[in-house]
Order: structure tokens, then sequence, then C-alpha cells
């Protein structure tokens, strides 16, 4: 099987220790095991709870407890709905394995994480691509989506709140995507990862596993829960559904980390105080970002409605990935480029961390900014 790089991976792991201020990062800043514990009041009892686990393999899909804890952040699910895996990239992985076969038609919109349109691609899958736009805020165009919808359609891809831009799909707009899926007896796969950090309101989002009979909703303890160490995701969907994926699951899992599954059932089980810490980061963060965009002419963006990222346009004759080099070199300032996301001319920035990192990372874009205007201003006269 081959497949194509995985473009923002490979720009990871190539740069982002080379960085003073990584403003690529995509979780809400991380939590530390005694934060974590200090919000579930376990300090004194965590070595009690820890002590007397024998570290076996544990639960092979995941505790009853950690089960009903993703179970319990959807609103028709049961522990019987939901599988555990390594992180949402094994969740998105499991469930193409599972689905897509060659020749099946899978729609997939674009920019999104790499996975939803490489992996079924590799598979030999009939791989139709949807490109959000900027003029619609970055939100799919249902009637351009309809059109793409065969018969022979397996599966809709969709990203919710989306990485990159940060647009977020309202429950009118993910109905219709169901609705569609329907009529040809497609499964809706939504990969939910920022799911829990929206920039208005306190409650979750409404997902496509509660909206949709074959709709599967993968998420993770990474982005909105600021774990992303534990390595633990999920996917939450039909019984049947998750009976198939258990079946690939044993080849390439056997079960998570009993340790990473007991630390996620904590946070779970405190997930208010969690959710309650990241929408203040994310709201506070974006709110400085979006001063920081209007005082510069260089940089356009659709300001997003969810998540932890967002889309930088640049008014610059420059590939995306010299941009960041040449920031990088510079500054120390590490974006992710476009090209990475098949968003050329484009820069996806990560604001939910560090708040210091944010403000100095920015205040030395501005600097790289002026640079580059003033070397413009130089060449055309």
């Amino acid at each position: 099987m081959k497949i194509k790089p995985f473009g923002v991976e490979i720009w990871m792991n190539q740069y982002e220790t080379q960085c003073a201020y990584n403003l690529a990062e995509t979780c809400v800043e991380s939590l530390t095991v005694a934060q974590l514990l200090d919000m579930a009041d376990k300090r004194a009892v965590i070595v009690d709870e820890l002590l007397p686990l024998k570290l076996t393999y544990g639960a092979i899909e995941g505790s009853e407890r950690l089960r009903r804890n993703v179970a319990a952040l959807y609103s028709r699910q049961a522990p019987e709905n939901v599988v555990i895996t390594h992180g949402a990239i094994g969740a998105n992985a499991l469930v193409y394995a599972t689905l897509v076969e060659p020749g099946d038609r899978v729609i997939s919109v674009v920019p999104t994480y790499q996975q939803h349109y490489s992996i079924p691609e590799s598979y030999g899958a009939d791989v139709q691509i949807h490109k959000l736009r900027e003029e619609n805020g970055f939100l799919p165009d249902l009637d351009d989506i309809e059109r793409l919808v065969t018969p022979n359609t397996k599966l809709i891809a969709i990203n919710n709140p989306n990485n990159p831009t940060g647009s977020l799909m309202d429950r009118a707009m993910m109905q219709r995507i169901a609705d569609m899926a329907a009529r040809c007896g497609a499964h809706v796969l939504c990969d939910e990862v920022y799911r829990g950090v929206d920039q208005v309101g306190d409650e979750l989002t409404v997902s496509m596993a509660d909206l949709y009979e074959r709709g599967i909703s993968t998420g993770s303890m990474s982005k909105a829960f600021s774990l992303a160490g534990l390595r633990l995701g999920w996917i939450v969907g039909p019984v049947d559904l998750i009976r198939a994926v258990s079946i690939h699951r044993d080849y390439n899992t056997i079960s998570v980390g009993m340790l990473d599954d007991h630390f996620a059932s904590i946070a779970l089980e405190h997930r208010d105080a969690i959710l309650a810490r990241n929408r203040d980061i994310v709201r506070t963060n974006l709110a400085f970002l979006d001063r920081w965009v209007a005082q510069e002419p260089s940089i356009s963006y659709v300001k997003p409605k969810g998540g932890t990222v967002a889309l930088l346009k640049y008014d610059f004759d420059m590939p995306s990935q010299e941009f960041c080099i040449r920031l990088l070199e510079a500054e120390g300032v590490m974006f992710t480029p476009g090209s990475a996301l098949d968003m050329e001319g484009y820069v996806r920035i990560g604001y939910a961390n560090n708040r210091a990192v944010l403000e100095e990372g920015l205040a030395r874009v501005s600097r790289f900014l002026r640079t580059l205007n003033s070397t413009a201003l130089r060449a055309r006269s």
C-alpha cells in the first residue's frame, strides 16, 4: 500500500524542536499531572489508587469506567457504542480500515486533517474533495457536497470544529449532511477532536453520532482536554460498527495503557473544570490574536468560532513553506505552512497555548512582517 507523505506531521517532526515560540501547537496548553490531580482533588489519594494496579493489558476495548465517561460526552450513547483507541489518529485510521474498500466513493472536505483523504485514497477509494472556501467562512457548500454523493458513496468525512480554519457547523448543517448520507446508506465520520472549546456557550456542540444512525464521531484527550501525552482517543458509533472496528483493532492495538485509561477517566469525571479552564484560554487568546490581525495590514483571516487553530492569509508573493522557514530562522517562531494542508497562501497558527508565548511570538512575527514589507518596497522603488 502506498500513501502520500503526511504533510503536517512531517513539518512538525522536522521543526518543532528547533523553535523558541511554537505557534504551530494545536492543543490547549497541556496540563501537568499536578494540575490534573488538583482539579480532581486527588493528590492525597492517587498513589493509593495506582499502586494496587497490576500492569497487565487491562480491559481490551477500554475500561467500563472510561467508556461510560466517554459516552457521557454525548446525548444518545452508551458504553457499548464506544471503543478506546490510541489517540484520535488511531480512531480515524481504524474507521477507514473497517469501512473503505477499493472503488468506494469517499467524500472529504479540504482543508482538514490529511488522514481523511489520504488514507481512503491509499485503499483505492474514489476520493472526492470538496474545497472549503474563504468566502463561505470555510463552511461547506452543502449543494456542492450533495452533487458528489452517488449510490456507491460509502463515507462522508467532515471535521467539526474544523482544523485548520476553526469554522463551526451548526446542528442544521450537520443534519443536512446526515440526510444526504442516509439517502444512499453512507456513514458520516465526523472528527470532533476540538469539540468543547467553542468561542460562545458552555455546552458541547452537537455530535454526528447523536444525529444519525450511521454517524461516527472520533475524539481524544489531546486538544480540548489538554492531555495529549495520554495518547488516548475513541470512536463513538453504532454497535455494529464498533464490533467491526474491534476486529481490525485486534491487529494493531490490543489495548491502551492502563495508566492512560485511569488518568483519562479522572479527567473526564472532572471535565467541567478542565473545559472551563480551556474555554477561558481559547477565548482570551483568540481575542488577543484578533486584535493583532486587525493591526497587521499584510495579514487577514476568517475568525474561528471553535477549536484552537486559525488560517492566516498573508499578502506576500512567497510559498508558505518559504515564509515559515524564513520566519523560524529570523525570529524563532513556528507556524505550519498552508502547503502542508493543501492550502497554499496561508499559514496555520495554534493560538491556545501559553499566553506569554503567543504574545511574544506575535510581536516577533510583526517584526518579521515589517522586514518583508521593507524588502518589498525597496524592490518596487
